[in-house]
């Protein structure tokens, strides 16, 4: 079974329903927000061994943290 990629439209559009998604869900949800979501993907996929390479592939130079950190206080503009 094979799979037609996402149009860059669709996979930004997609990008940020997940990024307001884990938002919503809040910091001390979000690792269980994204194994739920993982999990329900897998069932839509149905192929173990696609997810276990999914997983793999989501791990292999994963990027550390940049626009999704928290951005410390400027304590010149903190009172």
């Amino acid at each position: 079974m094979t799979t037609t990629p996402l149009q860059d439209d669709a996979r930004d559009r997609l990008y940020a329903e997940c990024a307001r998604a884990i938002s919503e869900a809040g910091e001390p949800r979000e690792s269980l927000f994204l194994a739920r979501l993982a999990l329900l993907l897998f069932e839509q996929v149905g192929d173990e061994q696609r997810c276990r390479q999914a997983l793999a592939d989501a791990l292999d130079a994963l990027p550390l943290p940049s626009l999704s950190s928290p951005v410390p206080p400027n304590p010149e503009t903190s009172s």
